[in-house]
């Protein structure tokens, strides 16, 4: 009996500052956007020299009833020499009774400019280009208020489900060893929901990474980088990481502002494959606890691996 009470004001805890403050919606931000940026920033779409599937997911191992729980399936390749770029993609989160599912499309551009620049041959990203995306889609929003109960409280007589058109843009300048990016899954928030008591917060992001080379141990390749984002309504939150490749290895580590220490191990294999495992260590005594996550890519073609 005790532990039924425990989870179910757990999960009231969850949801009570979104009815509070109008049902105000926030989003999800994956631990690892570094293994699949397109999810963050639209505008990486086709950016690879090859299509590219990737499967993320968080959360799924907690053993706390309610914590949040995502999963993205996403698809992008390049077109036209890489000047254009199509991608797709599913985002699924949940946090107690609240379930958010997005589908959404993409179509990029890129524009070139001294792509004679040097680099070493296992380097990912296509170099010098900027690019401009917009990514037209859909959100479904769900909160099943009636599961937790709540007797005599107006804000918990129903359940909601609501249907939200989404426009996502983004903007990336992307350099031999710099990358700068700015974004927003959905520009025109809650505009056209079709739930007047849905109130959507946009998030957006500023990403910003380097890469650094090494001339004595060619496949050697260290990637600090930060993720900002803003959303009215919650905290402002900063990710700054630092990862090492080397090799098909890759590890790394970091830290999200107010939340978590992250840690990532990778392995790339059979060349068009790479896994990533990230243990999100909770601090500030979060009642979320630890998390675990794991990224499966495949790329196409020559893979992560350019001979």
């Amino acid at each position: 009996m005790r532990k039924l009470f425990n989870n179910i004001a757990l999960t009231s805890l969850f949801i009570f500052v979104a009815v509070i403050n109008g049902r105000a919606q926030q989003t999800p931000t994956f631990s690892e956007y570094n293994y699949n940026p397109y999810l963050i920033n639209s505008a990486f779409a086709g950016l690879a020299p090859s299509a590219e599937i990737g499967i993320n997911n968080s959360g799924f191992f907690n053993q706390i009833e309610g914590s949040p729980r995502n999963f993205a399936l996403s698809f992008h390749t390049p077109l036209n020499r890489g000047k254009l770029g199509l991608g797709a993609g599913i985002v699924r989160d949940k946090i107690g009774v609240t379930t958010s599912t997005s589908a959404f499309a993409t179509y990029s551009y890129k524009i070139f400019f001294d792509t004679k620049s040097n680099r070493p041959y296992w380097q990912i990203y296509t170099p010098n280009s900027v690019s401009f995306s917009i990514s037209p889609g859909v959100q479904q929003y769900q909160e099943n208020l009636l599961e937790l109960g709540i007797m005599n409280d107006p804000n918990f007589a129903m359940n909601i489900n609501a249907t939200i058109p989404t426009v996502g843009i983004g903007f990336l300048l992307n350099l031999t060893n710099v990358y700068v990016g700015l974004s927003t899954p959905n520009v025109i928030g809650d505009m056209l929901s079709s739930d007047e008591n849905v109130d959507i917060n946009v998030p957006y992001y500023g990403y910003l990474g380097y890469r650094f080379f090494s001339n004595q141990f060619e496949e050697l390749m260290i990637k600090p980088n930060i993720l900002l984002k803003y959303e009215n309504g919650a905290p402002f939150q900063a990710d700054i990481n630092l990862a090492v490749s080397f090799s098909n290895f890759e590890l790394g580590t970091g830290y999200r502002t107010n939340s978590s220490i992250n840690l990532l191990a990778g392995i790339y294999f059979l060349k068009n494959l790479r896994f990533i495992y990230n243990y999100n260590l909770a601090t500030n005594d979060s009642p979320l606890g630890n998390t675990h996550g794991l990224i499966l890519n495949y790329r196409f073609g020559d893979g992560y691996k350019i001979d």
